[in-house]
């Protein structure tokens, strides 16, 4: 069974409608999406994860 492919950083970006310098901010904080970090530098986000991190800001702004 083939696995789903990691998004690059910019469909990441494009999806939660976020600037670059935001994401960086955020990621340094922990507050970010888990991303990979391949061999080459290039970051990563798998589906689920993504997803999981949109669940979890969908949850604390609705308290």
């Amino acid at each position: 069974m083939a696995r789903p492919p990691a998004l690059k950083l910019p469909e990441v970006l494009a999806e939660i409608r976020m600037s670059p310098s935001v994401f960086y901010r955020l990621r340094a904080r922990c507050l970010a999406p888990r991303m990979i970090k391949l061999p080459n530098g290039e970051l990563r986000c798998r589906r689920a994860d993504l997803d999981a991190w949109w669940a979890v800001c969908e949850r604390d702004t609705s308290e």
